[in-house]
């Protein structure tokens, strides 16, 4: 839940090859680096080399103007899915981790449709997100997750037309989704086993009070 997303100049981010958040040494490479098929083009200024110091996996990065862009690995920038996240949406959500990197808004409509699923999952139609977001705040759906799923809902309505995608969904918002779906996760699903571990683990006797003070 505290994933630090891969960013040029940054000192410490979770590593695109071992997951962990560790600290990274940067380091300017040759302007005519070739390394795993990618070659610094012309009108790049400066090319940079960020070395994990947990795993010393190398990251390259191209800086154009005053921006830097991730070019190796091309791997998921995007956060590990929550580990309560039902098996049969982890297919669709690696799958946008995977593509995150090179199509964000593949993966942003991917994600969506998670939600979607997810909703189905936690007793709604899964077909309208915005009935299943009413339904669920009814039953007691906190207003953060409500929000989340809200952001998730508007900016579906608002970017995808029929036979389109949205220009916008940029690898940022793209993020924010995959966070917005690791939170409702943790709230709808995680946080109620744990209670109820918690509570089952409780003494006969303790529960037996409780079932008579409850009567």
């Amino acid at each position: 839940m505290s994933y630090v997303a891969p960013q040029y100049e940054s000192k410490a981010f979770n590593c695109p090859h071992c997951s962990v958040l560790a600290q990274f040494h940067w380091a300017q490479a040759h302007h005519d680096i070739s390394f795993h098929g990618i070659v610094a083009a012309k009108q790049v200024t400066e090319v940079f080399v960020a070395y994990c110091q947990h795993c010393q996996g190398k990251t390259i990065w191209l800086r154009e103007k005053t921006e830097g862009r991730l070019v190796y690995p091309n791997l998921c920038i995007a956060p590990l899915p929550h580990a309560e996240l039902p098996s049969v949406l982890a297919a669709d959500y690696q799958e946008a981790r995977a593509i995150v990197a090179l199509s964000p808004r593949g993966a942003a409509a991917l994600l969506r449709l998670i939600v979607q699923k997810l909703c189905k999952l936690l007793g709604e139609k899964g077909e309208n997100i915005n009935s299943d977001i009413a339904n669920l705040v009814q039953k007691g759906l906190p207003q953060r997750v409500q929000q989340a799923l809200d952001i998730v809902r508007v900016t579906g309505n608002n970017a995808v037309h029929p036979g389109s995608l949205d220009l916008k969904d940029d690898p940022e918002v793209a993020r924010r989704l995959f966070a917005l779906v690791n939170l409702i996760v943790e709230n709808r699903i995680a946080e109620p086993k744990q209670i109820d571990e918690l509570y089952q683990a409780l003494p006969e006797s303790s529960l037996a009070a409780i079932k008579r003070r409850d009567g």
